[in-house]
């Protein structure tokens, strides 16, 4: 008994993985420097850079915890 490799589905698992995996990192880091404005915002008393800094780390995180959590459902059989 062989095992047969379909190295074209491969390769395309492979290339979604490190898309999701790079546009996840990419995505907190946005998270990140929206924060890291918030503060800046803070200090120099600009409320409507503060609340547009709030409004990006916000969304950036929670597409960060949506992804986790989908990941979650795929890995975990009971959620099928």
């Amino acid at each position: 008994m062989a095992i047969d490799i379909n190295w074209t589905e491969l390769g395309k698992v492979a290339e979604v993985s490190a898309a999701f995996g790079l546009g996840i990192v990419a995505v907190f880091a946005l998270g990140v420097l929206a924060a890291s404005k918030v503060v800046t915002a803070r200090a120099a008393d600009r409320p409507a850079q503060r609340v547009g800094g709030f409004a990006i780390a916000g969304t950036a995180f929670a597409l960060c915890a949506a992804a986790v959590l989908y990941g979650l459902y795929l890995l975990i059989p009971q959620f099928h």
